[in-house]
């Protein structure tokens, strides 16, 4: 399951792999642009922090990263994942990054995030999914909007970089709402 490959017109999703760390997968954590609105580029990301991560990932059952790939050159771009997935309440945190700035604004990363909606609720069987972002982040907010998500809430003042805070945003998906 965890190695299954997932393909659109423009990417394809394949799991994350250590020897995506010899690309520019780590420079785009370092990236103050690329992070501006998540957690990313607070502290320098090194070869080994990945690496740990990409094993951390591989053993978890609550979560899931792929590589997000150009199917025109097989480019690595930027990752996607399903985070706290709950085999319980069957729900999941979808999050994603575009590492690769020579792709945004392309409807790349719609793609992606539609394409991970599908594995989620149809080949994990998740009745609902979720994602928070920053206000400011008009990028991940059409996302989440075009992709049928629906507002859920907003947490004040609850991100803090670059020295001033920002209230995230929450939006949400049912599975019955994403098939109608």
């Amino acid at each position: 399951m965890k190695n299954q490959l997932v393909t659109g017109k423009l990417v394809s999703l394949r799991v994350l792999e250590e020897r995506d760390i010899d690309g520019p997968y780590s420079m785009w954590l370092n990236d103050p642009e690329v992070c501006q609105f998540n957690s990313h580029a607070r502290f320098p990301v090194g070869k080994d922090d990945l690496r740990k991560y990409i094993q951390e990932a591989k053993r978890s059952s609550s979560m899931q990263v792929f590589a997000i790939v150009t199917k025109e050159k097989g480019s690595h771009i930027g990752n996607i994942s399903l985070q706290n997935i709950d085999y319980v309440d069957r729900s999941a945190e979808l999050a994603i990054i575009i590492g690769d700035k020579r792709y945004w604004g392309k409807g790349i990363g719609l793609e992606a995030w539609k394409l991970m909606m599908n594995y989620g609720f149809l080949v994990l069987n998740l009745h609902r999914l979720y994602c928070g972002c920053a206000n400011k982040n008009l990028g991940m907010r059409r996302i989440a909007e075009k992709s049928g998500m629906k507002p859920e809430g907003r947490k004040r003042d609850a991100f803090f970089k670059d020295g001033g805070y920002d209230d995230i945003l929450e939006f949400g998906i049912l599975k019955n709402e994403y098939l109608s």
